[in-house]
């Protein structure tokens, strides 16, 4: 069953009540693989988990559910890599992350990894939600542990959609200008992870 083709669109309710469930299961995933990862002393980023927080998101919802785009996309103003280099990308992305995990900030390492999921993206559908669910998975996991709160950062990145979207475009075009520049989404999520936080420590002091 794909509900994208037997509703005809993202907007019909039964799609986004599956939506939601999905979503709601991606997160107790994400918080299962976080603890694994820790527990098994495994603390580092793969193909397998990323794949698998998109099927999460997307399953019966759309086809390639877990897989790699086999088309081309186009997200807004953004065209994507063609197809046929994602996986190669995705490698790529994936060995930098890894060789950077000891020695990068938590922060800036997450804010990496939600950046350039978003523009590789990599899925059919999905990306944005599979995008900030890996974000918190690196920074729960190089925290050593899951970070609490009654809406965590994933959820409050997509509150603040208007600013998380420019966030991503300015990153693009600094990479257009021949040189990275992640910084106003470093800024973005510090903040919002301090929102998260000073909630959870003002519910566990009443």
């Amino acid at each position: 069953m794909i509900l994208y083709e037997l509703v005809g669109g993202e907007e019909h309710p039964y799609y986004r009540n599956l939506e939601i469930s999905n979503l709601n299961r991606q997160y107790d995933f994400l918080r299962s693989i976080v603890q694994t990862a820790i527990d098994v002393k495994r603390p580092f980023l793969s193909a397998h988990i990323i794949k698998a927080l998109n099927c999460q998101a997307i399953t019966c919802l759309h086809t390639n559910a877990g897989e790699y785009r086999p088309c081309p996309v186009k997200v807004g103003k953004h065209k994507p890599p063609e197809h046929y280099r994602v996986e190669a990308l995705m490698e790529d992305f994936i060995n930098e992350v890894n060789r950077n995990w000891e020695n990068t900030d938590p922060v800036y390492l997450s804010a990496y990894v939600l950046w350039r999921l978003n523009y590789i993206h990599p899925f059919i559908n999905g990306n944005g939600r599979t995008a900030r669910a890996a974000c918190y998975f690196v920074l729960c996991v190089k925290s050593n542990g899951w970070l609490s709160g009654d809406t965590i950062l994933p959820e409050l990145i997509r509150r603040e959609r208007d600013r998380y979207v420019e966030a991503l475009r300015k990153t693009d075009k600094s990479i257009r200008d021949g040189e990275l520049d992640i910084n106003k989404l470093v800024i973005l999520l510090s903040e919002l992870l301090s929102e998260q936080l000073k909630e959870l420590s003002v519910k566990e002091s009443k």
